[in-house]
């Protein structure tokens, strides 16, 4: 299998215990270009993962021998690759999204193989640019210390550690948080629909849940704000979206 993986490609790592499923993610992704590598329990993908260090993981939930919630838990505490959850239930939802586990992002089966390989493209490209922006800032680390910085009212991140700071206290977000917290601060008190941010942070247009948005704000909230059911920092404006306030 080593010998067949080509050597510029992005490597996948498809974690399923339904061989038709496999099957097909292997056709169409290989055929996108990638090299694929394969997983049916979870135990053997916690071992891959951190033995092949792929580019990205696509994680079923439900698995033998450990539950894909619990290898997505395993994989991000040594890991920062991004994991799609693909769940056969809307219910999971939440759970993919609200618990600390990392994930990156989900599809509900049955999916489109277009979908997919749009959320792989997505979010490969975030993980790229992110590293292309610490790459420079690791450069310019002297020049642009002021520029690097984001402060709006209580709120404060340092794009330079992907770090987020609320009334001077270290807040732990994942970078999926970061990302959509920093957005939404970079244009304070400008109201930024779900849409958007789908399509600014998550990376696709079409593709994309509202739900992933809005669970996301949650989490967040619930890690910046004093009392989430009165919030002073990251504000709702019903039926439209999401701003900071500057006040």
């Amino acid at each position: 299998m080593e010998e067949e993986l080509k050597k510029d490609a992005r490597t996948i790592l498809i974690v399923d215990d339904e061989q038709p499923i496999v099957d097909i993610l292997v056709y169409n992704l290989e055929k996108e270009g990638y090299n694929t590598i394969t997983a049916s329990d979870g135990l053997t993908a916690v071992n891959m993962a951190l033995e092949k260090q792929p580019d990205l993981i696509l994680l079923d939930i439900m698995l033998p021998k450990l539950d894909g919630l619990s290898v997505c838990k395993r994989i991000k505490n040594s890991l920062n690759v991004p994991i799609i959850m693909l769940t056969a239930k809307d219910s999971e939802i939440d759970k993919i999204l609200g618990l600390e586990l990392g994930a990156d992002d989900y599809i509900t089966k049955p999916f489109s193989v277009r979908e997919l390989v749009a959320r792989v493209k997505a979010n490969l490209r975030k993980i790229e640019a992110i590293t292309n922006v610490q790459v420079m800032n690791t450069k310019t680390q002297e020049e642009s210390k002021k520029e690097n910085k984001i402060i709006v009212g209580e709120l404060e991140l340092d794009l330079d550690k992907f770090e987020v700071k609320v009334r001077g206290e270290v807040i732990d977000l994942t970078l999926r948080e970061f990302e959509v917290l920093k957005f939404l601060a970079s244009q304070p008190e400008q109201v930024i629909t779900r849409e958007t941010l789908l399509e600014k942070v998550w990376g696709y247009e079409y593709y994309g849940d509202i739900r992933t948005v809005d669970v996301t704000v949650r989490r967040i909230r619930e890690k910046i704000e004093k009392d989430t059911s009165i919030p002073r920092i990251l504000m709702t404006k019903r039926g439209v979206g999401y701003y900071i306030a500057t006040k």
